[in-house]
Order: structure tokens, then C-alpha cells, then sequence
């Protein structure tokens, strides 16, 4: 996987690639919800929860807590 800024949409459907695009982006936001070192770490590289894009930064965090999609 490359790691580079990815809209919210294009890295929720690496992830569930089988879901409507609406449905993958919550699904993964459950998931970092529920991973409470990774939403710290996100909240520390100052990436808002309503941003449309992943920043490379933290699709590195992601990939690094949740695995390569």
C-alpha cells in the first residue's frame, strides 16, 4: 500500500471494498473510535474527525494500528 493523503471515501473502500461508500467510511470510523491509542495519536497530528481527506500522517498511523487494508 502506498502510504499518501487519500480521501476519507477511497481509504474507507481499501478497507471494506464490498460496502457503499457511505457505509465503509462509517464502518471505519467505528473502528478508529474503537482503537483509542490510534484516535489519540490522530488527534495529536491534528486531524479532525470532518476533514474529507486522510493526511499521509495519519494513514500511517491508521495502516500502523489497524493493518494494510
Amino acid at each position: 500500500m502506498v502510504i499518501r493523503s487519500y480521501p476519507k471515501v477511497e481509504l474507507a473502500l481499501l478497507y471494506f471494498p464490498d460496502s457503499n461508500p457511505r457505509v465503509a467510511v462509517n464502518h471505519l470510523n467505528d473502528w478508529i473510535k474503537h482503537c483509542k491509542p490510534l484516535l489519540a495519536e490522530l488527534s495529536e497530528c491534528h486531524q479532525s474527525r470532518y476533514a474529507k481527506f486522510w493526511s499521509a500522517k495519519a494513514v500511517r498511523l491508521i495502516v500502523d494500528y489497524l493493518g494494510e487494508p
